[in-house]
């Protein structure tokens, strides 16, 4: 089988290369699963559906750095990953910090610490999770206020963006020289996996709540990275999870007779729990789905269905 040089492009003349990838030589499931050695990143992980992707993670071998915006939470959360699974957590410029707070709507920001966690974690970026995002809570859009609606795009969607672009470049490198930032064999790494959390919100007008920004921005996260995965086919793949209604904060401010409304239209018939999207999330981490890339993976308990 011919395989492309450095040199080629991964796309001429709208066709593909041919064999612009390749497969894991690994054939057995539980060592496709592992993640031991890597370097993971994930957003919004002071708790929710971040903290528990980041717990999976580390149960797989990942080394983790969790990212906070205003949950010092995470500090402690970070503290007891590294306790229990025997994985690197920590900042080695600052022993009493073992998460990073970024502002993940401000490029450089971004830039700067995924340029630092790859300098501190061996020199290396396996995985990105961009999981940080808000709601949208002032109900119909011609009530809202822009400024809420530019916070809402600028952290679920724009932040996207920033964090594909600056783990992306890593990525790219990395494929290209196999070697760690100090020049280092870059040993088992394959490809980068992106991760973005979008939601059924980027499938569904949800109901009773009116929400169109959310709706909007996480429909556009879909998109978003199922054009990154025909960009980045040679060095990263790039995946969506869209969760359904999850049992987490940041529906904390919904009145209850709202939730069981939304329980009436889930055949499963209650929320999620975020130590359900472990498994789908570490899937698409690892070389387990080597050959899936673009795709958009739906957790809702059946919401979208009817």
């Amino acid at each position: 089988m011919r395989v492309y040089t450095s040199e080629e492009p991964a796309m001429s003349g709208g066709s593909f290369t041919h064999n612009n990838t390749v497969a894991p030589k690994e054939t057995k499931v539980f060592p496709l699963l592992s993640l031991k050695g890597r370097t993971a990143i994930v957003s919004g992980a002071g708790a929710g559906i971040g903290l528990r992707v980041a717990q999976g993670f580390a149960e797989a071998g990942a080394n983790v750095a969790i990212w906070y915006h205003s949950n010092k939470e995470a500090l402690t959360r970070a503290q007891e990953i590294e306790d229990e699974y025997g994985v690197k957590c920590e900042r080695p410029t600052d022993p009493l910090g073992r998460a990073y707070q970024v502002d993940v709507t401000q490029d450089l920001k971004v830039k700067e610490a995924i340029d630092d966690i790859v300098a501190e974690f061996n020199g290396r970026l396996d995985i990105f999770v961009a999981n940080a995002g808000i709601p949208w809570t002032q109900g119909p859009m011609l009530d809202g206020d822009n400024a809420h609606y530019r916070k809402v795009v600028a952290t679920d969607l724009d932040s996207t963006y920033y964090c594909a672009k600056y783990a992306g470049q890593h990525w790219r490198r990395q494929k290209k020289e196999g070697t760690t930032l100090d020049g280092k064999p870059l040993a088992g790494f394959t490809y980068g996996s992106f991760i973005a959390t979008a939601s059924m919100s980027g499938h569904v007008v949800n109901i009773p709540q009116l929400q169109a920004a959310y709706n909007a921005a996480k429909a556009g996260i879909i998109h978003l990275v199922k054009s990154l995965a025909v960009e980045w086919v040679r060095f990263a793949r790039a995946n969506t999870v869209s969760p359904g209604y999850m049992a987490t904060e940041i529906s904390d401010f919904v009145p209850p007779e709202t939730k069981s409304i939304w329980k009436d239209k889930i055949p499963m018939g209650r929320e999620g729990e975020p130590h359900e999207l472990k498994g789908v999330y570490l899937f698409l981490a690892s070389d387990a789905s080597s050959y899936t890339t673009g795709t958009d993976i739906i957790c809702d308990g059946g919401y979208c269905l009817p």
